[in-house]
């Protein structure tokens, strides 16, 4: 098929379309995106719990420990591009195990960066610096090792040797602070999309 002439329709809550092969900054809307990532699952949809994960929770988790661990605040447009980290993944509706990645191609690759780039460019967004990126993936992995744990029923032992992540999963729940509730409980989609775009404006606002 030809590059140029093939087009991935998705239409959104909003009614808006979305080609995700060329994707522009302009095809949805703030609460397409949080519904998006809010129905896009961790850890394959598998869970210990009655609900699956959701990449919008996830990004709320990563947002609260990276402003833990920054004493004097981060600032607005970071706090932003933390809580965007994945957001491809909820305009594309898919989530990939980490280890499937090398096996999805290039293309694949090229579909989730340039979608990516489209997020980073509607929303005033530059990529992260080397030593930014050593902080974000710091935290992301941190919340992926305690996910591991308290959601889809790994053992600690497993978490270090088996999926091979080099951090201690937390005991605490970085969100209950926040916004109170069961610690490391998968929230239902309606009540993640809900707090991930009340996040979204908030930090927007401040940007404004």
């Amino acid at each position: 098929m030809n590059a140029d002439s093939a087009r991935a329709w998705v239409r959104l809550p909003s009614g808006k379309r979305l080609d995700l092969l060329n994707p522009t900054p302009f095809d949805w809307d703030d609460e397409d995106l949080a519904i998006g990532l809010a129905r896009t699952y961790r850890w394959g949809g598998h869970s210990a719990w009655p609900l699956p994960l959701s990449v919008a929770q996830h990004s709320l988790a990563v947002l609260a420990l990276r402003r833990e661990a920054e004493p004097t605040g981060l600032a607005a447009r970071a706090e932003l591009r933390e809580l965007l980290h994945d957001a491809d993944e909820g305009l594309l509706g898919f989530d990939p195990l980490s280890v499937l990645k090398p096996f999805l191609g290039d293309g694949f690759h090229e579909l989730a960066g340039r979608l990516q780039d489209v997020v980073f460019l509607r929303y005033g967004l530059t990529y992260w610096t080397p030593e930014e990126k050593i902080e974000h993936k710091k935290a992301d992995r941190i919340a992926a090792a305690s996910e591991a744990v308290h959601v889809a029923g790994w053992t600690r032992d497993e978490v270090k040797h088996v999926l091979k992540i080099p951090f201690k999963p937390l005991e605490r729940d970085p969100l209950v602070a926040i916004y109170g509730g069961t610690p490391w409980e998968p929230w239902a989609p309606t009540v993640a999309a809900e707090r991930f775009l009340k996040e979204l404006q908030r930090i927007q606002k401040k940007l404004a």
